[in-house]
């Protein structure tokens, strides 16, 4: 049997105290309690520490040996509790994070500054994909993910939540024209995602139903390279309102089908594995962007 921090922190306390019910009243239990756990580190080590005297008590070279070491560990405990609770006052270590390369560009990125002015002792690794990973297998602390989750061993912290519409360039509409029903997009280029399909079907109202599933004219990977291609003119697209609110504002992009657009808010995840006592580091930035998430196209986490 390995004996335990309790059984060790007794001994040093009844040594330093100088009798059981000095240390009994220091440690605030029984004196029986503190005796049986000297009796059981002495069982455990298989040897005698304290000789007990009517008078007193006397360490044994084996006890004045073993002193020593137990010192030492105890020591390194309270070092390192006390280090936790300094990391816990000001978070410390690397933290990774993985999202979407356009939430990581108009959302994340901004906000960077601001959280490593508020936490010079986190060490920030940012990471961007389109396609969801495995977080241990990427040895990723934070993903942010859009949409709907599936159902895994991972915990979620709900965040915020996006709207998406339907833009396109003045430009676009100016050479082809403005749909009037979401019908008329079977006429026009319209830009969809490699993955997930789910993105292809568009929050707008029709005589069938309140989605409208396209056929692309161009599969594209990226979010951020569907808004491009739109900018240049290249045709419909359907994105999320964090993406596109500055070129909303400045006009670079319209709206298309607005009255027909369903209001449909996409869900913003937080996902991290569970754990019993979440370091701090992935708490105070969970934390940081809970209270931050309310930017131009997101709308906060009710």
């Amino acid at each position: 049997m390995k004996i335990s921090l309790e059984e060790m922190l007794a001994f040093v306390c009844v040594v330093d105290s100088g009798s059981i019910s000095a240390a009994a009243e220091q440690l605030e239990q029984t004196a029986s309690g503190v005796s049986r756990a000297l009796g059981r580190l002495e069982e455990k080590l298989a040897v005698t520490l304290l000789r007990r005297t009517t008078r007193r008590l006397e360490l044994t070279e084996e006890g004045e040996v073993f002193l020593v070491q137990a010192r030492r560990i105890l020591d390194s405990v309270e070092e390192a509790e006390e280090q936790m609770a300094v990391r816990r006052q000001a978070p410390a270590g690397r933290l990774r994070i993985n999202t979407a390369s356009p939430f990581m560009l108009h959302v994340i990125v901004p906000l960077i500054g601001d959280f490593r002015a508020l936490y010079p002792q986190i060490e920030l690794e940012l990471n961007s994909d389109d396609r969801i990973i495995d977080l241990l297998e990427r040895r990723t602390d934070l993903a942010i993910r859009i949409g709907h989750l599936p159902d895994s061993s991972l915990h979620a912290r709900p965040l915020c939540h996006s709207r998406r519409r339907v833009l396109a360039s003045p430009d676009y509409l100016a050479r082809h024209g403005q749909p009037m029903r979401t019908e008329e997009l079977a006429g026009h280029s319209l830009i969809g995602f490699t993955e997930p399909d789910s993105l292809n079907e568009w929050p707008l109202r029709h005589a069938l139903g309140e989605r409208w599933r396209i056929t692309p004219s161009l599969h594209v990977s990226s979010g951020d390279t569907v808004r491009e291609l739109a900018l240049a003119g290249q045709g419909l697209v359907c994105l999320s309102d964090f993406m596109t609110d500055a070129d909303r504002a400045s006009g670079r992009l319209v709206e298309v089908l607005a009255e027909q657009r369903v209001e449909v808010r996409q869900p913003i995840n937080a996902v991290y594995y569970r754990n019993t006592a979440l370091a701090s580091r992935i708490t105070c930035f969970l934390d940081f962007l809970s209270e931050r998430l309310g930017s131009p196209g997101l709308t906060p986490h009710d």
